[in-house]
């Protein structure tokens, strides 16, 4: 393997960071950066020594939340099986760590340290993993060696290729080539992914799998436990659930409702729920007279006919589609629409503003017919107006959308086979 690109980037990253450092000071986000990782490696070395490490330590590293929720079913699933395994799992974002700092299967949680050669063989000498399952992407060359180096087995999965991705520049491509090499076992999310490992990187160790996030939201559709209350309430009416909203899709959805002359109840689940958003809002809907009621304030006054429940909370957004006949997913107006798959579980049509060309499921949905895009408020009253009064297209797009993600579950399965195929005797 030609790894002159891995040799001089492992040479340069010092200088990077070096340089990095120098500049937290003026850069609120590089500050974090840093400031998040002070004490890494006390901090690990308390939770190891507490912890009764068995024969098998399983890594798993995730850029992020959306990533972790893709590992997730495969942790469960291992968990479940062999009780005594020990997961560590890496972050590298701030929403990621703190989204999932309590997770309970894991034995550590931490940021990943800089990429530097010692910070890697810090690391890999105290958490000694046998397997890293790295989840989608964010390749960190020198922590990817040093695992190699030390005997751990590499795997990629819910990996993709997409036409315009980086990977294939003139001037990356090759480097790409050798970070590839680098994994024992590569599971695509599609079949055309693997096909592009092959045919342009050689990597021959790889096959589709599937995206273990379908798993993980069919398991999660199972539970609504939270929302008992709300179910009662809604039961019998047609309801719009919009969720992850910005302010641009709350625009566009309150034009298009306030036009319908049979309207749906509407439940409003915004993305930021801090006190200046929900002020600003609340003076939104009041600025167009229309009834509202916020979560948190609920009492036997709230009418679903009359009023808009704006949920005020997080950690009820997954289960509360499960009482909508329409979902709206928010972000289509800003960089890039929020879960689509959230919805879709249920069978019920989606809705999402023009940006999806970074969500590769929200795109394949629309193709297949659960899914809608608008790009202004008298769009989506055209659509919800034409999926109010027209139910066998209703029921058709939802049909659609739950066969989407029943079609595409059992990546767990496939990457948990995978994991084990590498594991010593230990006992089930």
């Amino acid at each position: 393997m030609n790894s002159f690109t891995l040799h001089f980037y492992s040479d340069l990253i010092p200088l990077i960071f070096g340089i990095a450092k120098m500049a937290a000071p003026f850069n609120p986000k590089i500050r974090n950066f840093f400031k998040a990782r002070e004490g890494l490696f006390e901090d690990l070395e308390k939770k190891i020594s507490s912890a009764d490490l068995p024969d098998f330590k399983l890594w798993v590293h995730a850029s992020s939340v959306g990533e972790f929720e893709q590992a997730r079913p495969v942790i469960s699933a291992l968990k479940q099986k062999y009780p005594d395994i020990v997961v560590f799992v890496s972050f590298l974002s701030d929403s990621g760590f703190n989204a999932c700092r309590n997770y309970a299967d894991a034995a550590a949680i931490f940021y990943l340290p800089a990429d530097t050669r010692s910070n890697a063989r810090h690391l890999l000498s105290m958490i000694k993993p046998d397997v890293l399952l790295l989840m989608r992407y964010d390749f960190w060359p020198n922590h990817l060696l040093e695992s190699k180096k030390q005997g751990t087995k590499l795997i990629l999965a819910a990996a993709v290729l997409p036409n315009n991705s980086q990977y294939f520049s003139p001037f990356l491509k090759s480097f790409y080539r050798n970070i590839f090499a680098l994994f024992d076992r590569i599971y695509t999310v599609s079949e055309n992914d693997a096909v592009s490992f092959r045919q342009y990187f050689n990597c021959l160790q790889a096959e589709a799998a599937g995206d273990p996030r379908f798993d993980q939201v069919v398991l999660r559709s199972r539970n609504t436990g939270k929302i008992g209350r709300l179910k009662e309430l809604f039961g019998n009416r047609m309801a719009i659930v919009a969720g992850s909203v910005w302010e641009k899709d709350e625009e566009a959805l309150i034009i298009a409702w306030k036009k319908m002359s049979d309207q749906p109840s509407l439940i409003l689940v915004p993305h930021e729920v801090d006190q200046h958003n929900m002020q600003r809002l609340y003076r939104s809907l009041e600025e167009h007279s229309l009834p509202f009621m916020p979560f948190s304030n609920l009492d036997n006054s709230f009418d679903p006919e009359r009023h808009i429940l704006v949920i005020d909370r997080i950690g009820f957004l997954a289960e509360l589609y499960s009482i909508a006949s329409i979902a709206y997913v928010g972000g289509g107006f800003i960089d890039n629409v929020h879960n689509t798959l959230e919805p879709a579980v249920y069978g019920i049509p989606v809705i999402s503003g023009p940006n999806i060309q970074n969500s590769p499921e929200a795109e394949e949905l629309v193709r297949t017919g659960g899914a809608f895009i608008i790009d202004n408020a008298e769009q989506l009253y055209t659509i919800l107006t034409s999926l109010v009064l027209d139910p066998s297209r209703r029921m058709n797009a939802g049909r659609l959308a739950g066969k989407f993600v029943e079609e595409r579950t059992g990546g767990t399965a496939k990457i948990v086979a995978g994991i084990e195929s590498l594991m010593p005797a230990i006992p089930v």
